[in-house]
């Protein structure tokens, strides 16, 4: 660990200082989907979106999806060992279960376990990221409380285009990727294949606890592929297929209890296998009268299989169906209303459980002057935990073309999972829906394509779905002798966020500061995996045909099963355009070799250099 409290503070001067002196990101009329649910520019939202877009992302020398995202403002990750590791993306403090993860649209998870199995995504071929930090299930319904992220797959440009890209890393890592889009009339299309994977180390850390269990090397590799098809059969109409498909493979650290004997057997190679699908068939149409209509059919898989000779399986399937219909007035705002129809299947070795979800949806955002306003309000009916109303109201005042206030506040809900319903010895049908209440204000500046800003939050969730201890409060059956599922507890996260960046000639510079109070409010301890701090710094250099980059990350200490102490992350970068459309790039991850945990007795990944090879090109 060598950076110091003096260090850290010095990150929050540096932070500060380039706050003041302004950012270089994106422009203040960056357009965007999920603050609003239609595509509208962030300076008439109240929500705090933030948008990667693909030249940043290739950029970045990620080589996940969550790796990309806790560089992000507000976000903190927790993951069981390496890349492949099931992970979890925790916004504003609150848990991954509590984050909704879209695809195109679709809805991704397991309804069982909860979370969205961000690990099983690939980047290579995600073409744009928006993040909703903070509630937003009054447009998105169930478990949006932390907030949302929106991934938008490639889709095809103007005229015919082709890239690839190979690398090679250290501990057997490769990353394998080819692409193709064509605009062709009234048609558009693109395609890309891509496979990721690496030799790993073992996810589970020399001398602690766990260790007895198989610590081999835990790999992992995963294989994706993605279609976008667009025909546009009238000027203003357009019908669209989007699918993606990814399996993922994991080798775990466990302990095996077979048939006949059940005895405890460290020695099989345990695998993790996950497979995430999600396809979607969308009309668009402009009816005239500035009225906009969508109606889209999706579907989502995440099944997993985890074990060797006994191998537990968990799917989740879910249908789902939206008709919305938008109308830009021009005068006072933006109207839309939609109807949406949810059926969630579960199907485990243990259970099967089924839910349907009809939803309602109103939201109105406008501009008058210099004020703007947006007022959202859905209710959700599910057949499992009865009707949820959520709502959300906020403003915005630009007191200058350069500097705006914004101040935001609403409900949401988390609903329990199959597991907490349905689990054999565990699962409680009385469990209720996690609710909670939140308040955000934040004041930006930009200008001349320069930002930054500071936002404020506090979020209040009550009914956390927990372990149940109690044996009065759980199903009257001898299988729940050891207690169940319940809502036990509240928890209070708030925090501040403090974000700039700045461009100096070659450079560009960016820095952000995290502060997070994440408390269970019965018993007063932090909740787990969860830091009270968080520093970035990054440095981008490009010059000709040449370009560097670096970024520092620094978490503070968290909670868990046993204390995870403060870790601070060094990456760098390099690229070399030797030719129209080919680049040399080289990545050096976690630089100094920190012994990383991000979670109790799991291991982070050690240094990492990586060498490849891009082409992006067309005709």
């Amino acid at each position: 660990m060598f950076v110091t409290i003096f260090d850290r503070r010095c990150i929050v001067a540096v932070a500060c200082s380039v706050v003041a002196a302004t950012a270089a990101a994106q422009s203040s009329e960056t357009i965007v989907i999920t603050g609003a649910r239609e595509p509208m520019s962030v300076s008439r939202l109240a929500a705090d979106v933030v948008v990667i877009d693909g030249d940043t992302l290739r950029a970045s020398g990620a080589t996940s999806l969550a790796d990309l995202l806790r560089e992000q403002a507000g976000v903190q990750l927790s993951r069981n060992g390496g890349p492949g590791g099931a992970t979890s993306v925790m916004i504003r403090g609150a848990s991954g279960s509590q984050t909704v993860v879209l695809v195109d649209g679709v809805r991704i998870g397991s309804a069982t376990l909860a979370d969205p199995s961000v690990q099983a995504l690939p980047l290579a071929q995600i073409e744009r990221i928006e993040v909703l930090r903070g509630p937003g299930s009054s447009l998105y319904g169930a478990d949006a409380v932390g907030g949302v992220v929106n991934i938008v797959t490639r889709r095809a440009d103007a005229g015919v285009r082709f890239d690839a890209a190979v690398a090679f890393g250290s501990r057997g890592g490769r990353e394998l990727s080819a692409g193709a889009s064509a605009t062709l009339g009234a048609w558009d299309i693109a395609a890309s294949l891509a496979q990721d994977h690496a030799d790993g180390d073992s996810a589970l850390r020399p001398g602690d606890p766990y260790a007895n269990y198989n610590a081999d090397d835990d790999g992992y590799t995963r294989d994706s592929g993605q279609l976008r098809i667009g025909f546009a059969p009238a000027p203003g109409h357009r019908i669209g297929l989007s699918l993606l498909r990814s399996r993922l493979e994991t080798q775990i650290d466990s302990t095996e209890y077979a048939p006949p004997t059940y005895a405890p057997d460290n020695t099989p190679d345990f695998r993790d296998e996950l497979d995430v699908d999600a396809t979607a068939l969308e009309w668009r149409g402009t009816l005239g009268a500035g009225l906009v209509a969508t109606m889209r059919v999706d579907r989502s898989v995440d099944d997993s299989r985890t074990g060797k000779a006994v191998v537990n399986r968990f799917r989740t399937t879910r249908d789902h169906a939206l008709a919305q219909l938008a109308w830009e007035t021009g005068v006072v705002g933006q109207f839309v209303a939609a109807v949406e129809r949810l059926e969630e299947d579960a199907k485990t070795d243990s259970y099967r459980g089924d839910r349907d979800t009809d939803v309602a949806v109103l939201a109105w955002t406008g501009t008058s002057g210099r004020f703007a306003w947006q007022a959202d309000l859905r209710r959700d009916d599910s057949s499992d935990y009865g009707a949820e109303t959520t709502g959300r109201l906020g403003a915005s005042f630009a007191l200058t073309p350069a500097w705006r206030l914004r101040a935001l506040a609403g409900n949401s809900f988390r609903a329990p999972s199959f597991n907490d319903l349905l689990y054999p010895g565990y699962g409680s049908p009385d469990i209720k829906p996690e609710r909670g209440r939140s308040f955000e204000a934040g004041v930006e500046w930009a200008a001349d394509g320069d930002r930054a800003g500071l936002t404020v939050y506090r979020n209040k969730v009550k009914n956390l779905i927990g372990y149940q201890p109690d044996r009065d409060f759980c199903p009257d059956d001898p299988a729940y002798d050891y207690g169940c599922a319940g809502n036990v507890s509240r928890a209070r996260l708030q925090g501040a966020t403090l974000s700039g960046a700045k461009a100096l000639g070659d450079w560009s510079l960016r820095a952000q500061v995290d502060f997070l109070d994440a408390k269970n409010e019965d018993t007063g301890a932090r909740l787990a995996r969860r830091a009270a701090h968080q520093e970035t710094l990054g440095a981008d250099w490009r010059r000709g045909d040449w370009s560097a980059g670096a970024s520092l990350l620094r978490v503070g200490a968290r909670p868990d099963s046993r204390e995870l102490g403060a870790e601070t992350t060094l990456d760098l970068k390099a690229g070399w355009r030797f030719a129209k459309g080919w680049t040399l790039e080289s990545r050096l991850l976690n630089a100094t070799d920190e012994d990383l945990e991000p979670a109790a007795y799991y291991r982070g990944a050690g240094r990492e250099f990586w060498l490849g090879l891009r082409y992006e090109g067309g005709v």
